[in-house]
């Protein structure tokens, strides 16, 4: 099997438009979640996001061309070229077909749906335009990454809620483990800030309505936590397999190792007790790496500040890792940037690799009341400065799907 490598990472965030803003101020503990203002919220329990804050989609696109694609494309693409920008890897006619994109997104096009939904039911067909379907599925991220870059190589979506982000990767890596790829696009984009997003949520019940302290809101792990906070953004990483990364003379952020990959069958939207599902999930990526659990230094949590489900990542913690549980650190970058949905996992993972790289772990912030069955080292409110050589990075999602991400530090 062929070693796989990061080589570039783009990141569109709550915190920052960049991969290096983003970073900065994630380890800084600065939170990017505040009152919506895309549309009014009133009339909703919840009234607070992370929303993207400033994105030109003129740095991406020319205006013509963005109209025709919703938001999320327009994230996937902005974070997809700035990877290949950090990877400065130039995809020609002689390497096309060695090159290939796997973006993926949990809701997709709903700007875009429930704009046009609106529009035929006050106006009739007439006017929805002919980009509407092309523009809203999930898709076309990949799709048109690939007709802007000429990547010719496996080009499909993931859908697997939260957890797409981390197949994304996962389908990536196996892709280039295989020799099907030199190289992979890979990552996960979401823009479901809408009213519909919203409506669904709140009947659920599922999001925080800490609507007066808005970046106190996301809260995992801590006694007085409500629920998740809804955000939105893309992350795309560079795979690369390592010879190839090499013979370019390319910068290597970290290598990947492996990824565990399961299912709960048990709910639709809860985890069972135990995290038996996770359990597997990061049992497995540790197992593929050739690793033993007392190795793993980082954790970035699933952590999305629920009453259920970030007991049952910690409980899933401990049944994996035993006495090495509480000496291992595991924080939840969610507390900063909120829940990208089906961009989460790639976001984490990049956010993973840096702490790899810069020796630097991500706080959870609003960390303030520890919830007494969650009692691991969740690396509270300060980042820390701690060499790491292994880490894993989690994503669940509902349907009961998780994956497990693994990567290695590069000793230069």
């Amino acid at each position: 099997m062929r070693n796989v490598v990061v080589t570039g990472i783009g990141l569109i965030t709550p915190i920052g438009l960049s991969t290096e803003e983003s970073w900065r101020r994630c380890i800084a503990g600065e939170s990017g979640i505040g009152l919506v203002t895309r549309f009014s919220v009133e009339k909703y329990p919840t009234r607070i996001a992370g929303e993207v804050k400033g994105f030109d989609v003129t740095k991406y696109f020319e205006p013509k061309e963005a109209r025709r694609f919703d938001l999320f494309n327009h994230y996937a693409v902005g974070a997809a070229l700035d990877a290949l920008k950090d990877s400065h890897l130039e995809i020609s006619p002689a390497n096309a077909e060695r090159v290939g994109v796997i973006i993926g997104s949990g809701i997709g096009g709903l700007i875009s749906i429930s704009e046009t939904a609106i529009s035929v039911a006050k106006d009739g067909p007439r006017y929805v335009t002919p980009f509407f379907i092309p523009g809203a599925i999930i898709n076309m991220a990949s799709g048109y990454l690939a007709i802007r870059t000429g990547a010719k190589g496996p080009n499909y979506a993931v859908v697997s809620a939260c957890a797409t982000g981390n197949h994304a990767i996962a389908d990536g890596f196996h892709i280039i483990r295989r020799g099907e790829a030199d190289v992979m696009l890979v990552g996960g984009a979401e823009a479901s800030v809408t009213e519909v997003a919203f409506a669904g949520f709140c009947s659920a019940r599922a999001m925080s309505k800490r609507n007066d302290e808005p970046q106190r809101a996301s809260r995992p792990f801590d006694k007085d936590r409500d629920g998740f906070v809804l955000s939105e953004g893309a992350s795309v990483l560079i795979l690369e397999e390592e010879e190839h990364a090499r013979q370019r003379g390319a910068h290597m952020y970290a290598r990947m190792l492996s990824c565990g990959m399961t299912a709960d069958a048990f709910h639709i939207t809860a985890p069972p007790d135990e995290g038996e599902g996770a359990q597997r999930s990061m049992k497995l990526a540790v197992e593929y790496a050739g690793l033993k659990p007392e190795q793993i230094d980082y954790i970035n949590a699933h952590g999305t500040s629920t009453g259920l489900g970030d007991v049952a990542e910690t409980k899933a913690v401990k049944k994996v890792f035993g006495a090495h549980a509480k000496k291992l650190a595991m924080s939840s970058t969610k507390s900063m940037i909120g829940h990208l949905l089906g961009a989460a996992g790639a976001a984490e993972a990049a956010f993973t690799i840096l702490a790899l790289r810069d020796g630097i772990l991500p706080p959870t912030i609003n960390l303030e009341n520890a919830d007494p069955e969650c009692d691991l080292d969740y690396v509270a409110n300060t980042a820390r400065k701690k060499d790491i050589r292994y880490a894993l990075s989690n994503g669940f999602g509902f349907g009961g799907t998780n994956a497990t991400v693994c990567f290695e530090k590069i000793v230069q």
